[in-house]
């Protein structure tokens, strides 16, 4: 008999919802573009059975990955559990058998050694298939369409790193998806590596390399010549695991860096550059990057403290949510430099933001157009709370050519899932094109896709497709083409 913790993660906006189905032909509202011909993929943690420990993160539950089929008008929905090996382990078992986030220490014996991945995280349509990934396992396959898992993958034994990105960044130039792992060679390693994955599938090369600290590395960026890693001190160790602390602390006294590797098969960890930030930060996902010569430019939010709360200060203090309010900013630094001082650092917007998207298309490459949920702090909410949930509110664009920015409030009942932007065709006009977001409603319990038109989200949406449930909060997604769905 299941019985979920009285938590914070598992009661109100964050209550488990475990449901596989189908529905087809989604109820809409207004009127999808005719033109858009794909499907977006999107996952969030979701336990299929309740935790071993009550104290757990809601990033510990299974992957829940959602398929929302855009064709001539219409919509289909599609949701399926990514039945990693834990999944299927538990599955037989009827229960939970690995324990808390990313602990091994407190899992049940008979699962010792196994992969305790989740594919929660992010998905992403590369060489005909469906990449499922969360950063502390291998990268599992599942079929785009039907959503049926094909299992974790070494690239043909190719690869040496243990574990997968949860954000590699396609190549618009050559196709290849560039990507990395931390704890490459195990938990508690500071090994680390960069690779690249042919338009087909291959591995085409990985350079291995050490991090500075033991920390979280969730994001990265990548250049036309460089691939550039934040590293903020987001650490973890043996000595939290032993004694059940949350898996990750951060601390205030460490410095923070940007690594900048070479992207090319050549290279080694000697030629990787370290520069050091000019003070200690909290660094959120990467919107883009992009070098003119031997400058690199990199824009993420960055705030001036923790961002999260779930993952404490390990000297104790208290969680600042004003100081966790992360902006927009550009970090530049010059590999032709003979010192490890950032030449700038500029601040892009005055809106506290995150999950920022770009016009993939422009990917690597210097751009205009952004979109990114906001923290809007003074407008009402009247859910039942959650971590994120409430407080990112709103959905805005960004214009780094005017530095105007345009945003849409749903409404004091609803939260905002990660954007995704979707041109309006192959060969338009760099953020010509759709903005899709899910916008839950904390009270009525409902889920709706919307559709925006990139440049006007402050108009609200064109288009709605109208869920009967309410998705559970998401991390990240990505949109694919009708042809990358037949594998074209």
């Amino acid at each position: 008999m299941a019985h979920f913790p009285n938590t914070f993660g598992f009661t109100g906006t964050l209550r488990p919802l475990r449901l596989q189905g189908d529905i087809h032909d989604v109820e809409i509202e207004g009127e999808v573009p005719a033109d858009l011909d794909g499907a977006f993929h999107r996952v969030h943690p979701d336990n299929q059975f309740a935790p071993k420990f009550e104290d757990d993160q809601f990033f510990n539950g299974d992957g829940m990955v959602s398929m929302f089929r855009v064709n001539d008008g219409k919509v289909d929905f599609r949701q399926r559990y990514a039945q990693t090996d834990k999944w299927k382990l538990e599955n037989k078992a009827g229960k939970s058998l690995f324990g808390m986030y990313r602990n091994h220490l407190t899992d049940d014996p008979s699962v010792e050694g196994q992969i305790r991945g989740t594919a929660n995280t992010n998905v992403l349509v590369h060489a005909g298939k469906l990449y499922a990934m969360k950063e502390d396992s291998p990268c599992l396959l599942m079929d785009p369409n039907t959503l049926e898992t094909h299992g974790y993958t070494d690239f043909g034994g190719r690869i040496d790193s243990k574990t997968f990105c949860a954000h590699p960044k396609i190549d618009p130039a050559t196709g290849n998806m560039c990507a990395f792992s931390y704890m490459s060679k195990g938990p508690m390693t500071h090994d680390m590596s960069y690779m690249e994955i042919s338009p087909t599938g291959e591995l085409l090369f990985e350079i291995p390399f050490q991090n500075k600290y033991l920390c979280m590395m969730h994001d990265f960026g990548v250049t036309e010549d460089y691939a550039v890693f934040s590293v903020m001190p987001l650490l973890t160790s043996m000595e939290r695991l032993e004694k059940r602390l949350p898996y990750f602390g951060f601390d205030t006294t460490q410095p923070v860096w940007l690594a900048v590797l070479p992207r090319q098969a050549g290279a080694t960890a000697a030629d990787m550059r370290w520069f050091k930030a000019p003070s200690n930060c909290f660094v959120g996902h990467v919107m883009n990057a992009f070098n003119e010569g031997t400058r690199i430019y990199f824009d993420h939010p960055v705030a001036a403290n923790n961002s999260f709360p779930f993952f404490p200060d390990i000297h104790g203090a208290p969680f600042d949510p004003i100081a966790g309010l992360g902006y927009l900013s550009r970090w530049s630094v010059d590999m032709a430099s003979n010192n490890d001082e950032f030449e700038s650092i500029e601040k892009l917007t005055n809106l506290a933001d995150e999950f920022p998207r770009i016009d993939d298309r422009y990917a690597t490459q210097a751009y205009r157009h952004g979109w990114m949920l906001v923290m809007d702090r003074e407008k009402p909410y009247e859910g039942p709370g959650g971590p994120f949930v409430g407080m990112i509110n709103s959905l805005a664009h960004i214009d780094l050519a005017t530095g105007s920015t345009k945003s849409w409030w749903p409404g004091p009942q609803c939260g905002i899932q990660e954007p995704c932007f979707v041109p309006k065709s192959a060969d338009a006009p760099e953020g010509e094109g759709y903005v899709i977001a899910l916008v839950d409603n904390h009270v009525t319990n409902y889920s709706e896709l919307c559709f925006f038109d990139a440049q006007h989200v402050d108009e609200g949406p064109i288009a709605r497709a109208k869920l009967p449930v309410r998705i559970r909060q998401g991390l990240h997604g990505n949109w694919s083409t009708g042809a990358q769905l037949a594998g074209i």
